[in-house]
C-alpha cells in the first residue's frame, strides 16, 4: 500500500462525499480532532464489531462480554496508576509552535533508519535472486550493521531515559539525533514536559476536589473491578476472558491524522485471566490468535508486522503492538500486553477487597495474571477504509474509485437496480428488495444510468449488484455484478438469498 500524505488526504475527503465520516459540529467550524461517523461509517463501523465480538465471545466458550459504565469511583484510576503515571512527554517547536511527543519524534528517526536497511535488502535481493541470504547480509552488510548499531544506541539511550522519567535526557537525545519539526525543518526545541491525559468532571452538585471524576481513558479498568462479579454469576474457571466495547477519553494534546488519534474514541479490549506461570504461554497464544483475525480480511499479510515495547507499562513483563501499514507509514493497531497481577492486586489493595480466584485443582486462592488484548475501532476503520481505497484505470479507458472492502464488513452488501423505471421492473426489483432486506443491508436505486449506478456503488464498497432487466420478466432472472471483478452473471432470482449469503458471509470469513 502506498504511504503518502496524498493517499490520507484522498481518503479522508472520499469519507466525507460518501457519507463515511464528517468533521464533527462542521456548521460551527468543526471541533479539532472530534469526528462524526455517517451513515455508511456508522454500518462499517457496527460491522467491524460484530467480527471482533463474534469473534472473541462466539468463537471462546471461556469468554464473556459486559458493558461498563463510563463513569467510575474516582479511586479506580489511582488504583489503575492513571492519576500518578497516565503522562506524555512532550515537547514543543520554538519555531513552528507545535507540539509533539518526544518518544514518538525519536521512534519515527529509528523508522527512517529501518528504512535505510530495508532498501539495502531490497537491492540485495534483487542482485542475487533467489541465492540471498538474509540473514547473512544482516550479520555482514557494512552499511545495515552501521545503521543497526545506530538504532541500538538510540533505542538503549530512550529506553533509559523513559524508564527513569528522565527529560533532560530524552531532549539531549532529540539533539544528539540533529531531529528537525517534521513540518519546518526548525531544531529549536522547548525542554520536555509531562502532561497527564485524563479528563475530569465534577458528579453531581458536589464541587471541589471531593466531586472529582474522570472520563475513563480504558475501558480496561471497568473488567477488572467485575471481575469477582463475572466469574461468580457465569461460574467462570481459569483460564477465561472478559471482553468490551466502548469509548475512551484522552486528553491527546497531539491529536492529529484524522480519526487515528483523537480525544474521543472506541476502544475493543479483551482480558484473559490465567494462572500465574502460564502467562507467557497465553500471551503467544494471543499474539498468534489475533493476527489472524486481522490477516484474514485480506488486507495484505506484508501491512502487518509486530513491535515489541522498549519501554514496558508499569503493570506489564511482556507486550508488543500489531502495526499496521497505514497512509502514513507503520503504526500500532491492536497492542497485546501481559499485564501480570497488577491491575486485581491493585484494586485489592485500594478497595479492601479480596478478589481472587480458588482453584479447586489446587485447593489455592490467587490474583490471576492477566493477559490483554487492546484494539482502537477507530483505528481498524481507518486501516480497513485505506487498505479498501484504490483509483483504478479500466481497459476501455476510463477510471473509477472502489473500496475494495471484505464483503462481510462492507456497508452495505448489494444494490437493487431496474435497468428503466418503467414496464414494471420497478415494481419487480421491490419485491428483490422485499425478500431480501431483512437479511442484508441493501439500497435501491434507479437514478441516471446503470453505469453511474455501478460507480456510485463501487465508491462506498458494495460488492454486489443485482440489475432487474427485461429479460427478468421473461425467465425470473437477474444479473450479479462483483464489485472487485466487474463480471457479470445471470442467476435465478429464487437462488439469490443463498447466493448472497455465501458471498458476504460474517460465519464464513470467521471459520476462514
Amino acid at each position: 500500500m502506498q504511504n503518502s500524505d496524498d493517499k490520507l488526504k484522498k481518503v479522508i475527503a472520499h469519507s466525507k462525499e460518501y457519507g463515511f465520516v464528517f468533521p464533527s459540529s462542521e456548521i460551527y467550524d468543526g471541533l479539532s480532532a472530534a469526528y462524526d461517523y455517517g451513515q455508511y461509517g456508522a454500518e462499517l463501523k457496527n460491522n467491524i464489531k460484530n467480527y471482533w465480538w463474534t469473534a472473541m465471545t462466539r468463537m471462546h466458550q471461556n469468554i464473556v462480554g459486559i458493558d461498563a459504565s463510563i463513569f467510575m469511583h474516582p479511586t479506580t484510576w489511582k488504583a489503575s496508576g492513571h492519576v500518578d503515571a497516565f503522562n506524555d512527554p512532550l515537547i514543543d517547536n520554538k519555531d513552528s509552535k507545535k507540539r509533539y511527543r518526544a518518544d514518538v519524534l525519536l521512534e519515527d528517526y529509528i523508522k527512517k533508519i529501518e528504512q535505510k536497511i530495508d532498501k539495502e535488502i531490497e537491492k540485495a535481493k534483487n542482485k542475487f535472486g533467489e541465492s540471498f541470504n538474509e540473514e547473512q547480509f544482516r550479520a555482514t552488510n557494512p552499511n545495515v550493521l552501521r545503521n543497526q548499531e545506530k538504532i541500538n544506541a538510540v533505542e538503549g539511550k530512550m529506553k533509559a531515559a523513559l524508564e527513569s522519567s528522565d527529560l533532560e535526557g530524552l531532549k539531549t537525545l532529540i539533539e544528539e539525533c540533529e531531529i528537525a519539526d517534521p513540518e519546518t525543518g526548525s531544531r529549536n526545541w522547548t525542554e520536555v514536559r509531562q502532561f497527564n491525559l485524563m479528563f475530569k468532571t465534577e458528579l453531581g452538585a458536589v464541587s471541589g476536589d471531593a466531586g472529582i471524576i474522570y472520563l475513563r481513558p480504558e475501558t480496561a479498568q471497568g473488567i477488572f473491578v467485575n471481575f469477582l462479579n463475572v466469574q461468580k454469576s457465569g461460574r467462570m474457571k481459569l483460564p477465561f476472558g472478559i471482553a468490551q466495547i466502548g469509548k475512551a477519553f484522552r486528553n491527546e494534546i497531539i491529536a492529529r491524522q484524522f480519526i487515528f488519534r483523537m480525544r474521543e474514541f472506541e476502544q475493543m479490549e479483551m482480558q484473559f485471566f490465567v494462572k500465574p506461570g502460564t502467562e507467557m504461554e497465553w500471551y503467544n497464544y494471543w499474539k498468534d490468535t489475533r493476527i489472524k483475525w486481522h490477516k484474514a480480511l485480506g488486507m495484505g499479510e506484508e501491512n502487518y508486522k509486530f513491535h515489541d515495547h522498549l519501554k514496558l507499562a508499569h503493570y506489564a513483563n511482556a507486550a508488543c503492538d500489531i502495526e499496521f501499514n497505514f497512509p502514513m507509514g507503520f503504526k500500532e493497531l491492536e497492542g497485546i500486553h501481559s499485564r501480570t497481577d497488577f491491575d486485581l492486586g491493585a484494586h485489592e489493595k485500594h478497595s479492601g477487597k479480596k478478589l481472587r480466584y480458588f482453584d479447586p485443582e489446587t485447593n489455592e486462592s490467587y490474583v490471576p495474571y492477566v493477559i490483554e488484548t487492546s484494539i482502537g475501532l477507530d483505528r481498524m476503520f481507518l486501516a480497513t477504509l485505506s487498505a479498501a481505497y484504490e483509483e483504478e484505470k479500466l481497459e476501455d479507458g476510463s477510471e473509477r474509485v472502489v473500496l475494495r472492502i471484505h464483503p462481510a464488513l462492507a456497508p452495505v452488501k448489494l444494490a437493487v437496480l431496474p435497468l428503466v423505471k418503467k414496464d414494471g421492473l420497478p415494481e419487480k426489483a421491490q419485491e428483490i428488495v422485499d425478500s431480501l432486506k431483512l437479511d442484508f443491508n441493501l439500497q435501491y436505486d434507479d437514478k441516471d444510468a446503470v453505469g453511474r449506478r455501478y460507480r456510485r456503488q463501487d465508491a462506498i464498497g458494495t460488492p454486489y449488484c443485482i440489475t432487474i432487466d427485461y429479460d427478468t420478466i421473461q425467465d425470473n432472472t437477474v444479473t450479479i455484478r462483483d464489485r472487485d471483478t466487474m463480471q457479470q452473471e445471470r442467476v435465478s432470482i429464487d437462488k439469490l438469498h443463498s447466493i448472497l449469503s455465501e458471498k458476504v458471509s460474517m460465519t464464513k470469513l470467521l471459520r476462514g
